[in-house]
């Protein structure tokens, strides 16, 4: 997906936040501020959004001289999930159909996104996924995916997410590769997230070599490449996710909310949409 004028304010607003969070003096946020101007005059037109988040991130960080800004979040949201893990294993347990109550699971987990900076009620939101329809359903097409494939690439978004994402995995009969970013990003999850989350319980964690929001495959490592390549099948959690990979051929079946304007225009749905966008020919790619 290209990055849009209407990325621009955010990506400003999404520099103050992370600044803020990283205590930044009023002087030395205004520096980062000008500063994201700058890049952003040197954006390429064909970038993705996340190429600009990730360059905002690590400025802060470098100017800030915090390595994770938001590490306090994180480790609340994770600890506010785990929380809620024994009743949303019990959800899909008596659900008529576990497949379908695990994935929304693993959507409702979306809401936790420090990148939109807007408030949200965990429970209310899972009530709400559990209930509203898919905007785009591609339940059926992912069903069939999962009995034809033998192996599961699960590309994680958020800490605390990836406590929801551990209920999905947990219902999957087959091996999973969690993967998560190789340094901190807003509150993406890195490895040390998802051991909190108890991910290598379920599944073997691998970094994708980057600290980028989503993933941005020029930047991710030759390891995460070859695995990416040779996936049959794969999970790819949130917007920046989408963001980064929905232009390009892969086996992958998008499962995010639609939380932005503009990733909501990208996927012709209103803003709050339950999404599971399944690859344009899924049938060719496990053949």
């Amino acid at each position: 997906m290209k990055t849009y004028l209407d990325c621009y304010p955010c990506f400003l607003r999404q520099a103050l936040s992370a600044a803020r969070q990283a205590e930044a003096s009023v002087e030395l946020q205004r520096h980062i501020l000008l500063e994201t101007m700058d890049q952003l005059r040197a954006l390429p037109a064909y970038a993705t959004p996340p190429v600009m988040a990730e360059i905002i991130h690590r400025t802060v960080r470098r100017e800030t001289h915090t390595p994770d800004p938001y590490a306090r979040s994180k480790r609340d949201a994770t600890a506010q999930a785990m929380t809620l893990l024994p009743g949303l294993r019990e959800r899909v347990r008596e659900a008529p159909d576990p497949l379908e109550t695990a994935v929304r699971i693993a959507i409702a987990g979306n809401i936790i996104d420090d990148g939109m900076a807007e408030p949200f009620d965990l429970e209310a939101n899972l009530a709400r996924v559990l209930e509203q329809p898919f905007a785009i359903d591609g339940l059926a097409r992912l069903r069939k995916a999962l009995k034809d494939a033998d192996s599961l690439l699960y590309l994680a978004d958020n800490a605390g997410e990836t406590v929801f994402d551990r209920v999905l995995i947990e219902f999957l009969a087959l091996p999973v590769t969690y993967v998560v970013k190789a340094g901190p990003v807003i509150n993406d999850a890195t490895r040390e997230d998802a051991l909190s989350a108890g991910l290598d319980v379920v599944s073997h964690i691998m970094d994708n070599g980057s600290d980028a929001p989503g993933t941005v495959l020029e930047h991710c490592s030759a390891a995460f490449r070859e695995q990416f390549a040779r996936a049959s099948l794969m999970i790819a959690k949130g917007q920046a996710n989408y963001e980064t990979l929905s232009g390009i051929q892969a086996p992958v079946f998008f499962l995010l909310q639609a939380k932005c304007p503009v990733i909501a225009d990208d996927l012709n749905v209103p803003v709050g949409s339950v999404v599971l966008k399944a690859p344009v020919d899924t049938d060719a790619f496990l053949r």
